[in-house]
């Protein structure tokens, strides 16, 4: 659930995923490519043979027509399945989740043990996986290895979920990644906070203000 007070409206999302699949990267080329005055400072957490990378995204945030602050809050969790007890920390009151799938051929079954670890951890900080906005990113398209993107499509064709193919370290479809959770993220909350009715804030509107753009 958003923390909501004084104003202000913070959102909480994780992007999740196996080890080495691109989730960092996806922060950092995130980073680069938004407007400096947008970002706070990128923080690590070193973790043995991982890290938890997070930064705040509009530290100052930005404002509805009615005055409401909202602000955005990114954060990794380290893939190694050594540290599940931080990924569950990290995960704990996330808003929204973009899962980055790794496209080599050869890590289709961490893909799908991280993925099911996504589940059940859901489950074990108790969010609602059913109702949580989630993306899938399948990250790594670069590779001559990776799985090509029909067979991605025609497997996962049966779920509710934005489905993305992108090459974090080129920055490509990073920025779509974000904007895809961030389309999910009103559509799930803009009721329950009246982001329309009481504060002015459309979709578009929203969307393009956590991107920065005019």
């Amino acid at each position: 659930m958003p923390d909501q007070s004084d104003g202000r409206l913070t959102f909480k999302l994780v992007y999740y995923g196996p080890a080495q699949g691109g989730k960092t990267t996806n922060l950092l080329r995130l980073h680069d490519a938004l407007s400096p005055e947008m970002l706070g400072e990128i923080q690590m957490l070193e973790t043995q043979n991982d890290r938890t990378l997070f930064f705040d995204l509009l530290p100052l945030g930005f404002r509805a027509p009615s005055g409401l602050l909202i602000k955005f809050r990114l954060f990794t969790v380290p893939g190694q399945v050594a540290h599940d007890g931080t990924r569950k920390a990290v995960l704990s009151r996330a808003d929204g989740i973009v899962f980055v799938a790794d496209s080599d051929r050869r890590q289709e079954t961490n893909n799908a043990e991280s993925f099911q670890g996504l589940v059940e951890n859901c489950s074990r900080v108790g969010l609602d996986f059913e109702n949580t906005p989630l993306v899938v990113q399948f990250n790594k398209r670069d590779l001559p290895s990776a799985v090509p993107e029909a067979e991605i499509c025609a497997r996962w064709s049966a779920t509710p979920w934005p489905l993305l193919f992108a090459s974090a370290l080129t920055g490509e479809q990073v920025v779509e990644s974000f904007e895809a959770l961030l389309r999910v993220l009103y559509r799930r909350f803009a009721g329950e906070f009246s982001l329309m009715a009481t504060h002015g804030l459309d979709e578009d509107a929203f969307v393009r203000s956590a991107l920065g753009c005019p």
